[in-house]
């Protein structure tokens, strides 16, 4: 992987220009030039055709690494235990569901959070959560629904993201997140903030080589001392 690090200071100044995103990191446009169309996005062999939250940046192009900024969002979430790789068939129908009863379109991505993973890479994350996004938050009540689904509002959030083309697997999760720890390691602006997730923007029915996906790190800018 080729990393163009933006310097600090035009890094800075670009950030504030009211973008919700900023390339720092990976390969270089416009091999991995993200592009807006009629059903939504793609770059390359990749695409996403449907919406994302209102508010919500757009997807990383594969190879790059940006910093992004989101605002709260509304969704349903479904925590599980075990491997994710088996599992997330399993925490996908009871989101599913709860959508239907709720009658909401579905939105892109589906949110994947691994707590502990950054502590410890070579174990299973504990207590893995998949989520399903509101498109605005006034598509339903926060709240349990059923046995497994709690609907809650999240906090703003700023991650440096690894965009990806290809399975949705942990082992490519864990080989994105690697990069991410690397790109932190290699520059003093920002630090990490919290623990690991994953973006998956396209269901089943794309193939898996060209599913699109991210992996991110929720930062924050460090101290001026």
């Amino acid at each position: 992987m080729i990393f163009a690090m933006i310097g600090t200071m035009a890094a800075t100044m670009a950030w504030f220009d009211g973008r919700a995103a900023l390339r720092v990191g990976g390969e270089p446009p416009p091999a991995g030039q993200v592009e807006r169309t009629p059903e939504g996005y793609r770059c390359g062999a990749c695409r996403i055709t449907t919406p994302l939250p209102e508010g919500y940046p757009g997807p990383t192009a594969p190879g790059a690494i940006e910093i992004k900024r989101y605002p709260s969002v509304r969704r349903a979430e479904v925590t599980r235990s075990g491997s994710v790789d088996w599992g997330m068939n399993g925490a996908f129908w009871p989101l599913f569901r709860h959508i239907q009863r709720r009658d909401i379109e579905m939105t892109s991505p589906v949110e994947m959070d691994y707590p502990g993973m950054l502590d410890d890479r070579d174990a299973r994350p504990s207590g893995w959560t998949m989520s399903f996004l509101y498109r605005t938050a006034d598509l339903g009540p926060t709240g349990s629904d059923g046995k497994s689904v709690v609907v809650v509002d999240t906090e703003p959030l700023t991650v440096v993201a690894a965009g990806f083309r290809g399975s949705y697997s942990m082992s490519v999760v864990r080989t994105n997140m690697e990069m991410l720890e690397q790109w932190l390691a290699d520059q003093s602006e920002w630090e990490r903030a919290g623990e690991a997730r994953a973006l998956h923007y396209n269901g089943p029915e794309q193939r898996a080589r060209d599913r699109w996906g991210e992996v991110q790190i929720p930062v924050r800018r460090r101290s001026a001392e």
